[in-house]
């Protein structure tokens, strides 16, 4: 089983989604507001929590030497194949940036781990993380990637990278990549036009005319009926 494998069953089964979506963090605070049904727009979403979104998009987290070593580290996580794209194809580094700012708790253990592969770059090859080779960036990862196997100086970065790999395949398995990797089509509108007309010849029967055009026309399923006094659909 390979990690893309791995990961698509570590989702499934809810780790990253219950990693990250509890709703709450050491800094959230609560909005007193106590919304009525079809009050909002935008799926639902309080005034409040638009600006509070729009306010995070406009901030900037990542510094731009960090954002090189994310997306080398997400598609080191999930990397493109015959089904669907990469990690960065997904723009899961922008979903990252998002949670950098919306759970602040975030911020320090991310900064701090991409230090880290600085660090231990530094100590194995004398040079920075995006500095060295693909072969010697893998070699880092690997030690970090299994924590049963992880030696105790790197415990640091093994942290890191659980949180890291968690971001990921969250960010990765919400996204359009990520439901065509699944095969997950989730719940369609469908356009029903009544019951086939070979199914309705088979039992000799047919669809009125009237009511197929009333009730059957697709066209108008966007339409809200009307009725008159008498409880005729008129339109």
């Amino acid at each position: 089983m390979n990690r893309r494998e791995n990961l698509k069953l570590l989702f499934t089964g809810s780790l990253a989604s219950g990693f990250l979506f509890t709703g709450c963090g050491p800094e959230t605070k609560d909005i007193p507001h106590e919304p009525k049904i079809g009050e909002f727009g935008s799926y639902g979403r309080t005034p409040e929590e638009i600006l509070h979104n729009e306010r995070l998009k406009s901030e900037t987290f990542f510094t731009e030497e960090e954002r090189k070593k994310l997306d080398l580290l997400v598609d080191i996580i999930i990397p493109a194949d015959d089904v669907s794209g990469s990690a960065t194809d997904a723009g899961v580094p922008d979903f990252i940036e998002f949670m950098m700012k919306d759970i602040p708790s975030y911020q320090t253990p991310m900064r701090g781990g991409l230090f880290w592969l600085d660090h231990r770059a530094d100590e194995l090859f004398g040079e920075k993380f995006l500095d060295i080779s693909k072969d010697q960036r893998i070699q880092i990862i690997d030690e970090i990637a299994y924590p049963d196997k992880a030696i105790p100086e790197v415990e640091s970065g093994v942290r890191f990278f659980n949180m890291l790999r968690n971001l990921t395949a969250t960010g990765f398995f919400t996204s359009e990549e990520g439901f065509k990797d699944l095969g997950y089509v989730g719940n369609r509108p469908n356009a029903w036009d009544g019951v086939p007309e070979e199914v309705l010849s088979k039992h000799g029967l047919e669809n009125d005319p009237k009511y197929k055009d009333i009730y059957l026309d697709v066209s108008t399923r966007g339409t809200i009926a009307q009725w008159d006094d008498e409880g005729n659909l008129i339109g």
